[in-house]
């Protein structure tokens, strides 16, 4: 398997991102431990203080009736109802079925020392109708307040995946919570019947009145309809007009057929008339070649005709027979000639009728139209009235159906409510549980001492590692010094009866960072100082000095710290003559300057006398010459220099010498006190050599060692303590 190396750094970075943390709650330990002990005595307190609670629960099946949709004849659909529940909920919540419970179970009058710790009493200056009238208010006052406590101690629970409701009551007496509990759901049952019965009485009653209504109004519409046909004589089928529109077409009926016959009529008349008396021309015309009359004569013509012609092979034409066939058949020719002229006029008169038949017809279907749509206008306000009269009758008839509906489901109920469970006497309290809530004020308690310690280490701005600072300031860390706990002996000696130690490893560390922190050779002048006061400086000087004079070299210590000096003290010297005398020029042969310490491993210039201005005898041209002469005679000179954020002296030293060593104390020094110190060490050109991390420990310090609790006060030097 192939490991990437982005994800490698990323899981040691995140590793070690935890490790802090839990660094930094074990360092603040006590911290958590005193917090989550209070919460905890806090909580068993309150724990143990509770009044006893009991809980009686009973379980009820909530569900829809689809009965009454049924008995209504409406469709029945299961459709999902999400505010169904909810609103049977909050019905069981409500204060009206609180009060059911407490009038039902007379818990105002029998259980109410139960519920009411303090009885009100009645005036005794109250007349007879003013007690009685005060009494029925105290009872009314009684009840909504036992039903208020009611309703706010009932819970209710659906079991999932069902249809059944746990209903909770608590109380402190198990007995009534037991009682009060199976009331509830008692009470809920008559609330809904309650609910649904005036619902029920109210929708009779507005319907039985607007049915009333209706009825007046639907008997009004049918008055008036009926006097408005009687008014304008309209006759209809099915509330439709039946005897315009019939007779409307049966004229046009009439109108088509006599239409058809006048063209007959006309067309033959037309005929004859083209013809005029030519008796074989009109004998042609069907009319005329049909007439069964004509028909007959033409036979007895032609038989005449056969039998003049018999005749006059037999006799003359003079003869009596052939003038008697001749007579006969002249008669017949008139009657031929008579009967096409009947026909002529009869045919001319049917064509004149058929013509007037036409135009009475056409007269009679526009007379008829017209009234049509007389008739029409009135029957739209016919049916304009017919429809108000079926719409009042609709209107009753929906009424009076919805009524009897009422009334057949009136008794139903739109519920199925049924108790599956009754409420059991609880034996054992509800509340509070006593193993829980300790345990919660437990947990509550190391939350809030972690967050505590989380905040605290937030506010904390002190530097507290040496990889912060190096990263931040870009400046090496010479080394870390951890802090003395638990031991009697001072930061001075330590190092020397335990020269095996961890701290002694330290300074080492320190000596071997220094002798590698310059290319050509190792820094033979140092000053040492800090950016406050009580940060170590003074003892970070003395073991440097013994670390050093372990390899057999001479190492020389100039306190110059001429306001509040201490190294003297440190190494049981006199400072009655040191750097000062020298630099004001009060020498005196008979002191010297460069006393050696008890051990006789190191040399030291004391402070001397506090001057009145360490300032200029420190940035004086004897300061310089006494550390050439110095560099000539050891071969380590450490200066012990003042704070640099409270005075000038450090920053003027730093000049002189090959290098600087800054010392911070982890839990105390600020980013920005040690920000603006090395601004200033910087800005004055001071070679920086690195920092030595001072008193570091796994925990924050609360308490100093540095020895006086103010670097500058009047008078001489005040000492209260070790300065490590």
């Amino acid at each position: 398997m192939i490991s990437d190396p982005f994800l490698d750094d990323f899981q040691k970075e995140n590793e070690k991102h935890l490790r802090d943390y839990f660094r930094l709650l074990l360092n603040r330990k006590w911290l958590i431990l005193t917090v989550a002990t209070l919460s905890f005595l806090v909580f068993a307190l309150i724990t143990f203080s509770k009044t006893p609670l009991y809980k009686a629960t009973t379980r009820v099946l909530i569900e829809k009736n689809l009965t009454g949709a049924e008995l209504q004849g409406s469709r029945v659909y299961m459709m999902w109802d999400p505010a169904f529940m909810g609103t049977q909920f909050e019905l069981i919540r409500s204060y009206n079925v609180s009060r059911r419970v407490v009038e039902q179970l007379e818990l105002n009058a029998r259980y109410k020392n139960f519920f009411l710790s303090v009885e009100n009493t009645e005036p005794e200056t109250l007349s007879k109708s003013e007690t009685g009238t005060a009494s029925h208010h105290k009872r009314t006052n009684d009840i909504d307040l036992i039903a208020s406590i009611i309703q706010s101690g009932i819970q209710i629970s659906p079991i999932k995946d069902t249809k059944i409701v746990s209903i909770s009551y608590t109380h402190k007496d198990p007995a009534i919570a037991q009682m009060v509990a199976n009331a509830i759901v008692q009470a809920y049952i008559d609330e809904t019947l309650d609910i649904k019965s005036s619902l029920t009485k109210y929708s009779l009653k507005w319907m039985t009145s607007k049915a009333g209504q209706e009825q007046r109004k639907l008997e009004e519409s049918e008055k008036k309809l009926q006097k408005f046909k009687r008014e304008n004589d309209i006759i209809t089928v099915e509330n439709k007009l039946a005897i315009y529109p019939q007779k409307l077409s049966e004229f046009s009926s009439q109108l088509s057929i006599a239409q058809a016959k006048e063209k007959e009529n006309e067309a033959v008349y037309n005929q004859i008339v083209k013809v005029g008396k030519n008796f074989k021309a009109l004998e042609t015309i069907p009319l005329f070649a049909n007439n069964t009359v004509l028909q007959n004569l033409r036979d007895r013509i032609y038989a005449s005709q056969q039998n003049i012609k018999e005749l006059s092979k037999k006799f003359g034409y003079k003869h009596p027979a052939i003038i008697q066939a001749k007579a006969e058949q002249n008669l017949l020719l008139k009657e031929r000639e008579v009967e096409i002229r009947r026909i002529e006029s009869a045919t001319k008169n049917a064509y004149e009728l058929s013509k007037t038949r036409v135009k009475d017809l056409s007269e009679l279907i526009a007379s008829t139209k017209a009234e049509l749509l007389d008739m029409n206008e009135r029957f739209m306000q016919y049916t304009i009235m017919a429809r108000e009269k079926e719409m009042n009758q609709a209107v009753y008839n929906a009424l009076s159906t919805s009524i009897k509906k009422e009334n057949l489901t009136e008794q139903s109920q739109d519920l199925k409510i049924w108790v599956t469970k009754k409420a059991d006497l609880p034996s054992a309290p509800f509340s509070p549980n006593k193993k829980k809530e300790m345990a919660q004020g437990l947990v509550f308690g190391l939350l809030g001492g972690i967050i505590l310690a989380l905040f605290l280490e937030y506010l904390d701005n002190t530097v507290k590692d040496a990889k912060t600072v190096e990263e931040r300031f870009n400046l090496t860390v010479l080394g870390t010094v951890e802090e003395l706990d638990g031991s009697k002996d001072s930061i001075e000696t330590y190092i020397l009866e335990n020269s095996l130690s961890s701290l002694a490893e330290s300074y080492r560390q320190i000596r071997s960072s220094l002798l590698f922190s310059t290319p050509d050779h190792p820094p033979r002048t140092l000053l040492i100082t800090s950016m406050v006061q009580q940060e170590g400086k003074t003892s970070t000087t003395g073991n440097l000095a013994h670390i050093l004079a372990q390899n057999e070299k001479k190492v020389l210590i100039i306190d110059c710290d001429m306001r509040r000096p201490r190294q003297h003290s440190v190494f049981g010297i006199t400072n009655e003559y040191g750097l000062s005398n020298y630099l004001s020029g009060n020498t005196d042969d008979n002191h010297q300057l460069i006393q050696n310490t008890q051990d006789g491993a190191i040399s030291m210039i004391p402070s001397g006398p506090v001057p009145p201005n360490p300032a200029e005898l420190l940035s004086s041209k004897k300061m310089l010459r006494i550390l050439e002469k110095a560099q000539g005679q050891f071969d380590f000179v450490l200066l012990d220099s003042p704070p640099v954020l409270q005075v000038t002296d450090s920053l003027m030293l730093g000049q002189l010498v090959e290098g600087t060593i800054v010392v911070v104390r982890a839990g105390k020094t600020t980013y920005e006190m040690l920000e603006s110190g090395i601004k200033k060490l910087r800005d004055s050109h001071i070679n920086i050599l690195g920092l030595v991390l001072n008193r570091l420990k796994n925990s924050h310090l609360h308490n100093g060692y540095y020895g006086y609790n103010s670097y500058y006060r009047e008078g001489s030097y005040v000492s209260n303590g070790n300065e490590q």
